[in-house]
């Protein structure tokens, strides 16, 4: 099994004003991990902004006093965040509406979980001491 460790573990107030400072300490450690340019600066600050917005505003309401926690833990081949909100879950199955069909291209939601599918290489949900969205990004 490949050896892992965690590069970054912060805790924020439901609040999305924390969502840029928080993007930007993972893309400077993405970038320190020597991961793809390309990967830090675009999927990654996509992705996880996506993630954290849809804890904050759909997992936690919203409301003071929530939380959001960000876990990264990489290995040699993978680079995984975790995102845990106080929320009931969703199923991320069920979540697969297509932003580009006609009828979703003028609505202004719908769009976070899809994006997050397209750029990382694997997007899971479960329960664990809250809502986890885990994303997963292949080194190479």
């Amino acid at each position: 099994m490949a050896r892992s460790r965690v590069a970054l573990d912060v805790e924020i107030p439901s609040d999305v004003k924390y969502i840029e400072g928080v993007v930007e300490l993972a893309t400077r450690k993405c970038r320190e991990l020597r991961i793809p340019p390309r990967k830090c600066s675009f999927n990654v600050r996509i992705a996880l902004s996506e993630a954290l917005s849809n804890a904050i505003l759909r997992g936690n309401g919203a409301m003071s006093g929530k939380h959001v926690r960000v876990r990264a833990v990489v290995s040699e081949d993978k680079l995984v965040f975790d995102v845990v909100d106080e929320g009931a879950g969703f199923d991320l199955a069920a979540e697969r509406v297509d932003p580009t069909s006609p009828e979703n291209l003028m609505k202004e939601d719908g769009r976070g979980l899809f994006l997050m599918r397209r750029l990382m290489d694997s997007v899971e949900r479960f329960q664990k001491d809250g809502n986890v969205v885990r994303l997963t990004l292949n080194r190479e």
